[in-house]
């Protein structure tokens, strides 16, 4: 998960990331299992077909899975937000879907409760 989307799936490199210093050092990044071994499993290859991105995320979902530091990796996706690959469990699409619902809710709380009116 650690990889940009533009390398081949071999390497394992730390992206450039939109967060500061501090939150790059912390100590979710050094626990991720995705640091390890897996790395080319989190981000889709240029014009990867359908089934093979599919059978890629579930097999990055089953690392997330076993990751410790599941929850703190999915909510710095969801924040900064990423735009591409699998962090957290979730693929991108998933993570729209949940900021998304995320939005709603809080507009739903802002909103003052409505009163109906019976004349």
């Amino acid at each position: 998960m650690l990889q940009t989307p533009h390398q081949s799936p071999q390497a394992t490199v730390v992206p450039v990331q939109r967060t500061s210093s501090r939150e790059q050092t912390g100590p979710w990044h050094s626990e991720a299992v995705c640091r390890r071994d897996e790395a080319g499993l989190f981000f889709a290859p240029s014009k990867e077909p359908t089934a093979a991105r599919l059978s890629r995320e579930q097999a990055a979902k089953r690392v997330c899975a076993r990751c410790p530091v599941l929850v703190e990796c999915r909510e710095h996706a969801l924040l900064q937000p990423e735009p591409y690959g699998v962090w957290g469990g979730l693929t991108a699409a998933e993570r729209r879907v949940m900021l998304a619902r995320r939005r709603r809710h809080d507009a739903e709380l802002g909103q003052p409760a409505q009163v109906s009116r019976i004349a």
